[in-house]
């Protein structure tokens, strides 16, 4: 239960429960449930009885933001390196050149770049596949496709070189494509700096 003093509150509750046939076996469900196939049913009927005797229920409340009130146990990033002559962003091991992919085929490239928890990049991406249409680069894929993985192994040091893959799907158009990685670096003075970087373009046939 969450206290917010000194300021006016809504209890917002969200219930889920699944309804399976193994809820008459004395497994889990039939088991661990007080009401065992009988409990969805149950909570369904209280939770609606106690909603309706509220009355009217307004439909634009949003949940208080509490991000800054959060306690975290982890230790925050010091700092984040390159190699003296690297910039965040710069490839580390690329596509090679006039490669030709088909689908299902994985494309791989590893860039230099950083903590990942210095932004978590909300509503943003890590990592995003690009077509060319005409001049431009448009976003084809981002990370939360199944086919693009964003794979940052945490390192000992405050270099990080996180690897993108993409595995082509089998409807991905033809045309050329390439991997952008995104991310924000941290220095030992100063505030948080947002980099980007492209891997070579290859063709996806």
């Amino acid at each position: 239960m969450l206290f917010l003093w000194g300021c006016q509150t809504h209890i917002l509750s969200m219930l889920q429960h699944s309804k399976h046939t193994r809820s008459k076996e004395q497994r889990y469900e039939g088991a661990s449930t007080l009401y065992s196939p009988h409990t969805f049913e149950s909570i369904h009927s209280r939770v609606s009885e106690t909603c309706c005797s509220y009355g009217p229920t307004p439909t634009n409340i949003q949940p208080p933001d509490i991000l800054d009130k959060q306690i975290r146990l982890l230790p925050g990033v010091v700092v984040d390196s390159t190699t003296p002559g690297v910039h965040f962003g710069d490839v580390s091991s690329d596509v090679a050149a006039n490669s030709d992919f088909g689908k299902g085929s994985t494309v791989n490239a590893t860039f230099h770049s950083t903590c990942p928890w210095n932004d978590l990049l909300t509503n943003g991406n890590f990592a995003l596949v690009e077509r060319l249409n005409g001049n431009s680069w448009i976003p084809a894929y981002d990370d939360d496709d199944w086919s693009l993985r964003f794979k940052w192994p945490r390192p000992l040091s405050p270099k990080s070189f996180p690897a993108l893959e993409w595995t082509i799907p089998e409807d991905a158009a033809p045309g050329v494509y390439r991997l952008r990685h995104l991310g924000a670096s941290k220095p030992l003075i100063g505030s948080i700096e947002h980099f980007t970087g492209t891997a070579r373009a290859f063709a996806v046939c």
